[in-house]
């Protein structure tokens, strides 16, 4: 169906490029079979809905929150959901761009002494059709990363420890196609038990993590994506902080699943 009048596009029509606003809005929307942070499951390898959105200015400063439901993973209290503070600075370094800010961890309405605070840096570039990102996060001494319940020794209340995460990301772009491949790796060196509420970024310790998948997009703005996730913890590491570290069914939460995602973004 034809248009009775064409929209006039002024900028073009006097010859002037259309102005970049010093503050753009983003945000995305996500449903996933599978809520997995560090290649751990924080959903009792349940469905989870996630949400954020991203506040930028020109100048590379940017502020945002996300969100999402948890369930089985230690006692977060209250409304049982995670939500993320973030604030950060980007800016180009060479040919890539260094990514470094802070997030805060927080579980509304819940117990004070699981919320935490990470410092990270990521640093990206392209190489070629592949887009690679390496990073780092720090979470210093807290109590919410406390070894409060250490394995095989006494409990150790007010306990605080440190947490540090490494990571490396590739992105392949097939041309002229929606599709991307994509790669994940991380490494985890922390709390070798669990914290004030039962709950630890690095449950065991130390720890790989890593993923293979895909991501589809049929139509601007909508994603569909599919990956493997996997841990190397083995059985018997989670066993020795059970029943916390597992489903309902007694499952380990770190084994190897194929998660779906489905987001839409703006």
């Amino acid at each position: 169906m034809l248009r009775a009048i064409e929209p006039v596009d002024l900028a073009t029509a006097t010859g002037q490029d259309e102005a970049t606003p010093a503050i753009t809005v983003s945000g995305a929307a996500t449903l996933t079979t599978d809520y997995r942070f560090r290649g751990v499951s924080q959903s009792d390898e349940g469905m989870a809905v996630q949400g954020g959105i991203t506040i930028s200015h020109e100048s590379g400063f940017y502020v945002g929150a996300w969100g999402s439901n948890l369930a089985g993973w230690g006692t977060f209290g209250g409304a049982n959901m995670e939500l993320d503070l973030i604030a950060g600075f980007k800016l180009p370094v060479g040919e890539g761009t260094l990514d470094t800010g802070l997030v805060w961890y927080m579980y509304p309405s819940g117990a004070d002494t699981t919320d935490f605070a990470e410092l990270y840096a990521k640093l990206s570039g392209a190489v070629g059709p592949l887009s690679l990102t390496a990073g780092v996060a720090y979470a210093p001494k807290q109590e919410a990363l406390g070894n409060a319940f250490p394995v095989g020794r006494p409990a150790d209340p007010g306990d605080k420890e440190d947490n540090l995460y490494l990571s490396g990301d590739a992105i392949y772009g097939v041309a002229d196609t929606p599709i991307s491949f994509k790669a994940h790796i991380g490494y985890s060196d922390g709390n070798p038990g669990l914290g004030p509420n039962g709950t630890s970024i690095a449950p065991t310790g130390t720890y790989f993590d890593w993923s293979l998948g895909a991501d589809l997009v049929p139509v601007s703005g909508l994603t569909l994506s599919v990956a493997y996730v996997d841990t190397d913890i083995s059985e018997a590491e989670a066993a020795l902080i059970r029943p916390n570290f597992a489903t309902v069914a007694g499952d380990s939460i770190s084994d190897a699943t194929v998660v779906f995602s489905i987001t839409a973004s703006f």
